[in-house]
């Protein structure tokens, strides 16, 4: 069974022989480039490096043309540090230091000009729940109301309107449960719980006002259902199961190659892109996903060493994956993914 630890890495279940196995896995493929198979198309390109130091379990929120990104754990340390990635001049810019206890594995994101982080796991295996607000303004930050449920990491955060929500984790137990902010009040309202599995490390994207969940883990398992929910009805709506799960061919290639978990998404126009993340190993296929026909798609695997933990975002209909690592390294490089074009070694 695999669970996360402070350090970023696992803590023993009741398989520590697998885990001491896929640990072995993850030395052997960790720093290796991955090879793409021609028949996929999409192309990464290598940009501008994170200027803070390498780290996994980072969190972030966008602003305009610029993305956030801070906290996580470098191999020895958490850290508190946040850089602003700057979309038109393609640099990084170091801004006030996090204020709350360091900290990995938390969640954010951003309403109506200012961005918000809360949750997560220190040094000292403490589960947070504290939650903080960022002025860009004034390049300031500024407690708010603790969350509301139980302090916990691994979850999902995400905003839609004027509202951000957090989702999911790991509390010690498996969560599902889903909360509201309303930074007009400063206050949490519970809300409906996703319908699915309870899961830790999930992957959330928005789309036209939904919010869709999708991987994790549960109990020794990758999980294969896959959930929206629309915060205007309260209600979570199943999407097809990302497995081989009927008797069509629509799903013949899904089983065992798009369920993971801390796997990161972003999306570029009506599409999400799923990529990275951890399979009894460390993997780096990545699988594109039509939200207006509910089907996914291969595409060419990232580029770039396998890794978990790393932070994606969209900029103009831009995708980017950064930091992230694995049992051997932390890593601070930037990606930029064009999905329609064939791959390309000599842009990386």
């Amino acid at each position: 069974m695999k669970y996360r630890n402070a350090n970023g890495g696992y803590r023993p279940g009741n398989l520590l022989l697998l885990g001491l196995v896929c640990s072995g896995m993850l030395l052997i493929v960790g720093c290796e480039k991955t090879t793409t198979d021609d028949e996929f198309v999409g192309n990464w390109k290598r940009g501008f490096e994170y200027e803070g130091v390498g780290r996994t379990e980072a969190v972030s929120f966008t602003i305009g043309t610029k993305v956030y990104v801070g906290g996580g754990y470098d191999g020895t340390d958490r850290l508190n540090d946040f850089w602003a990635f700057d979309q038109n001049t393609g640099s990084w810019l170091r801004i006030a230091d996090f204020p709350g206890t360091p900290r990995n594995s938390a969640v954010g994101f951003a309403i109506n000009g200012k961005g918000y982080v809360g949750t997560g796991i220190d040094e000292n295996s403490t589960r947070l729940k504290d939650f903080w607000e960022y002025n860009p303004a004034n390049n300031s930050w500024t407690r708010k109301a603790d969350f509301a449920g139980t302090a916990r990491y691994n979850a999902v955060g995400f905003a839609i309107g004027n509202n951000g929500y957090i989702a999911t984790g790991y509390d010690g137990n498996y969560l599902k449960d889903t909360w509201q902010y309303d930074p007009a009040t400063n206050s949490w309202v519970q809300k409906a719980s996703l319908a699915g599995s309870k899961r830790s490390e999930a992957a959330v994207f928005v789309y036209n006002n939904i919010a869709y969940v999708v991987t994790g883990f549960n109990n020794g398992s990758y999980l294969n259902d896959f959930w929206s929910y629309d915060p205007a009805t309260n209600v979570w709506t199943e999407k097809r199961k990302i497995s081989d799960a009927t008797d069509e061919s629509f799903d013949d290639d899904y089983d065992d190659y798009i369920r993971r978990s801390n796997a990161v998404v972003f999306t570029m126009l009506d599409k999400a892109y799923l990529v990275t993340g951890n399979r009894s190993g460390i993997i780096s296929t990545c699988w594109q996903y039509d939200i207006t026909t509910d089907l996914w798609e291969e595409k060419t695997a990232f580029e770039g060493a396998s890794r978990e933990g790393a932070i994606a975002f969209s900029i103009n209909n831009r995708g980017y994956l950064v930091t992230g690592g694995n049992s051997s390294y932390r890593f601070d490089d930037l990606w930029e993914f064009f999905p329609t074009q064939e791959q390309d070694d000599d842009d990386n």
